[in-house]
């Protein structure tokens, strides 16, 4: 008889990702570390006919960076139907002459609910059991805003050490919804997701789909 008297029902779970984007306009140069920082506080619900397998529900945060070279989206363009992109540099305050950026990304943060179906090979030993889940996540998404920092002459000479913001959601999706797998060996695994719905509206250009495969940290 399994006996889970001894195995936490709440935790909490982190994922570091590589993301980038399927189906990406031909003038979205993505480059560099994208990545995401995700963390949700969990709740862990066994079935009574088999204690293998669980429900897990939570909520949290998920945040992702793009990267972007010599092609800027330019999020806050209220003149613009739809998302375009710069291919130099550009915006108030930035220097003149500038060509480029040094670095620039749009990070987009939402308020997500992950949901898993998850199977242990030994639900008593979680430490050290292998785990599988699938699910989804439903986020909201919170904020979008995009970072430039030092514009660049064509040679790459530094030409302002300034950092610019701009903040707007008005072209993306207020929602996402990606199917997720996970599999983890004790407290560390992998996992893997992929936005089925746009994350732009469908009025702002390309359907694009958000991916993400990176490690996670979870005691369930």
């Amino acid at each position: 008889m399994v006996d889970l008297s001894k195995r936490a029902a709440d935790h909490f779970m982190f994922e570091l990702g590589y993301d980038n984007w399927a189906n990406k306009p031909d003038s979205a140069n993505i480059q560099g570390f994208n990545h995401s920082l995700n963390f949700y506080f969990m709740m862990d619900f066994p079935f009574k006919t088999d204690k293998r397998l669980s429900i897990g529900v939570g909520l949290g945060l998920g945040s992702g960076q793009i990267y972007f070279n010599k092609s800027y989206p330019l999020i806050a363009d209220y003149n613009n139907p739809t998302l375009s992109f710069a291919t130099s540099a550009g915006g108030s305050g930035t220097a003149q002459g500038a060509d480029h950026y040094k670095r620039f990304k749009l990070v987009t943060n939402y308020l997500e609910i992950p949901v898993e179906l998850r199977f242990a090979l030994d639900p008593e030993h979680m430490d050290k059991s292998w785990k599988f889940a699938v699910g989804t996540k439903i986020g909201y998404l919170i904020t979008a805003y995009t970072k430039s920092v030092d514009p660049e002459d064509v040679t790459g000479r530094v030409l302002a050490h300034v950092v610019e913001k701009e903040s707007s959601k008005q072209f993306f999706s207020d929602f996402k919804f990606a199917p997720t797998i996970r599999v983890s060996k004790g407290v560390f695994g992998i996992f893997g997701q992929i936005q089925v719905n746009s994350l732009l509206n469908a009025s702002a250009g390309n359907s694009v789909f958000p991916f993400s495969a990176g490690v996670v940290l979870s005691g369930l």
